[in-house]
């Protein structure tokens, strides 16, 4: 075998080791879907990985926005559809309805992603803490104690005029 080829299975070795050495909960064989929490104790609400092992039914969630609350409001305005964490809450309850016609909840969402477009009562600048205010209501709760893996991103602009908030969920739920 060439040095090359020895070398390459070695550290393919060696990164699968370390892979299992580090995260000997998420291969637990038991469960399904495992959630490997932050580390050094971070009690922030996601996980750092979720693993998905076979025998799980998969379900991408097409990306949700609030509805409008103030009907008052002009059309294509945040007033519209209200603050950051208002339209969290109502993106996050309608992916909510969506789950629960599926035969699932928010326990079994493993990934997220959320786009945010700056709010121009925050100097266009994406309002983190309004958003997690929301999310919060829906994970790592008593309640629901599940966190999935999640990513959150600043965007230009969504489809919906005056809607600052869009989530997309992944869930998974064993058959």
């Amino acid at each position: 075998m060439s040095s090359m080829k020895y070398a390459r299975r070695l550290i393919l070795a060696a990164s699968v080791l370390a892979v299992v050495s580090w995260a000997p909960v998420a291969l637990s064989a038991d469960q399904k879907v495992v959630r490997l929490p932050l580390p050094d104790g971070n009690d922030f609400p996601i996980s750092s990985a979720v693993t998905v092992k076979a025998g799980v039914d998969t379900y991408f969630l097409t990306g949700a926005l609030a509805p409008v609350i103030n009907k008052d409001a002009p059309k294509g305005s945040v007033a519209a559809y209200g603050d950051t964490e208002t339209q969290t809450v109502g993106a996050l309850n309608a992916i909510k309805g969506t789950l629960t016609r599926l035969g699932l909840g928010m326990g079994d969402v493993v990934k997220m992603t959320i786009f945010l477009v700056g709010d121009p009562a925050k100097d266009n600048k994406m309002d983190f803490a309004g958003m997690m205010a929301g999310y919060k209501q829906f994970f790592a709760t008593a309640e629901q104690p599940n966190k999935p893996s999640r990513s959150a991103f600043q965007v230009a602009a969504l489809a919906a005029p005056g809607a600052l908030v869009e989530i997309e969920v992944v869930a998974a739920k064993s058959h």
